[in-house]
């Protein structure tokens, strides 16, 4: 099962596929501390009232924290995503189509949850 020499000579490499392994790596390891540190916002704010959480949400520690962590975890769903894609769907156009959808839901994710974070820290 292997593709005919002639079909892929001359094509070369991708030249995005390390900077991608260590884009994904990095996301990875910098997910762990941040997700202690959302867990245990979360748990905090789970025995808290609604004025307790917005209080809280407005401890800049916090709220970065809350920040770094959705940035993080949806850069990583969207290079985790692009992978998958870009792996397992053979046509072209709903492969274009397809990692242009993960872009755009990555991106509205970011933007809706940053806009929350923001909104709470900054309006109450």
């Amino acid at each position: 099962m292997r593709t005919a020499l002639n079909k892929v000579r001359g094509l070369g490499s991708a030249k995005e596929g390390t900077g991608h392994f260590w884009k994904q790596r990095i996301t990875a390891i910098s997910n762990i501390p941040l997700t202690i540190g959302f867990l245990l916002i979360i748990f905090c704010a789970m025995s808290f009232n609604y004025n307790q959480n917005v209080e809280l949400l407005n401890s800049p520690i916090v709220s970065i924290c809350m920040i770094l962590t959705i940035l993080s975890f949806t850069y990583h769903m969207c290079l985790g995503m692009q992978t998958v894609i870009e792996d397992y769907i053979h046509k072209e156009l709903l492969k274009i189509s397809m990692l242009i959808l993960n872009y755009l839901f990555s991106f509205f994710v970011m933007i809706a949850s940053l806009y929350s974070i923001l909104k709470i820290n900054f309006i109450g």
